[in-house]
């Protein structure tokens, strides 16, 4: 006897590969993946290494102009740059592997402070990035696959090609002129106003994320300005990655709506608007989050236009001031530790998305 249709609560059977077995375990899996990050790092870290090394020993080219001949070679020596580059090799990833990324030839600053003083602020502005990316492309994605082939489609995917096209720094400088000079509404630059960064560095333990420091200290003023002073920089890198996901949602989306397991609900009545929002969306994110960890890789890039746009003093900020400077050995480490970051992050997602979907261990 077969069951009518308005007394199915949910007529669609989970999609064909949720249960199915994979290729290899899980386990496994994610050995390996944990595994391919060693050579990953290995080659790129080598190649940052002899790129840097092209232009020459990093001391005449920062120092070099500024002092005398002699006191050029003296440090050169003491540095260790007149010796062959196979030994500064291998010794630079010695030092390395016991978490020494060398001293910063312009301000005499150890990379490793460099990078935990202003790491945690571009950690914390990719973070609203990516909450603006999801908040945005998502659901947008969705209405485009929901509304496929009308009008809203169109304008969503001329506004995907507009936000993916547009330059982060062109972004910015936009949002600045319109929400900040003209309307007045939100701060021009930096991450808080003086009183509440002083307030913020003088926090012990800081995590030196503003957002979380004004909360534990509880003080919502400071958590008001500073989220006041993100809405434009997350909004100039986010908006870059909303085009992406938008696209990949509704390609996605689309795909997966043809698919039999959906044309089944579709023949027993279910709402289309149902099958977007909840049967055909879980199957079709997986290969979002794949791509998620590319696009990560890719807002930490963007962070350089963004924080030098907005004067947000994180390693984006801090390599251009580096490379103005020509202080190799600066930029050397903190390319490095993006690297890593990069690596990571994609480890996280592959693993994520084979939890998701078990397809992607074959």
């Amino acid at each position: 006897m077969s069951t009518p249709l308005n007394q199915v609560d949910d007529p669609i059977k989970d999609p064909p590969t949720k249960g199915k077995k994979s290729g290899i375990g899980l386990g496994q899996y994610i050995l390996i993946r944990a595994l391919l990050i060693i050579p990953t790092l290995l080659i790129l870290v080598t190649l940052v290494f002899f790129l840097m090394r092209v232009i020459g020993d990093p001391i005449t080219a920062s120092m070099g102009g500024r002092l005398t001949p002699a006191q050029l070679h003296e440090r050169i020596h003491a540095a260790g740059y007149d010796r062959p580059i196979l030994v500064q090799y291998f010794e630079y990833m010695g030092q390395l592997l016991q978490g020494n990324f060398g001293t910063t030839i312009s301000d005499n600053q150890k990379v490793t402070t460099v990078l935990t003083t202003y790491g945690s602020a571009t950690l914390e502005l990719v973070i609203y990035s990516v909450i603006v990316a999801l908040i945005v492309g998502i659901p947008l994605g969705m209405l485009a696959a929901y509304c496929r082939d009308r009008w809203p489609d169109a304008v969503l995917r001329i506004a995907a090609i507009l936000f993916y096209a547009t330059p982060v720094f062109f972004a910015g400088l936009l949002l600045k002129l319109i929400f900040s000079i003209w309307l007045g509404w939100l701060p021009v630059s930096g991450r808080a106003n003086t009183q509440d960064q002083l307030i913020l560095q003088g926090v012990q333990h800081p995590t030196r994320i503003y957002l979380i420091d004004a909360l534990r200290i509880g003080d919502w003023s400071a958590v008001g300005d500073v989220l006041q002073h993100a809405i434009l920089p997350a909004i100039a890198l986010g908006f870059l990655t909303a085009g992406v996901f938008l696209r990949l949602v509704r390609t996605n989306l689309i795909g997966t709506l043809g698919q039999d397991f959906v044309e089944s609900g579709r023949s027993r009545g279910v709402g289309e608007f149902r099958l977007v929002t909840r049967h055909a969306f879980r199957p079709a994110l997986g290969p979002i989050i794949t791509v998620m960890g590319m696009q990560i890789a890719m807002m930490l890039g963007g962070a350089i236009l963004t924080e030098t746009t907005f004067g947000w003093e994180g390693l984006g900020y801090m390599i251009s001031q580096y490379l103005k400077a020509r202080d190799f050995v600066a930029v050397q480490g903190i390319v490095v530790i993006l690297a890593v970051i990069v690596a990571v992050t994609n480890f996280i997602v592959d693993v994520i998305a084979a939890l998701i979907d078990p397809r992607v261990r074959y």
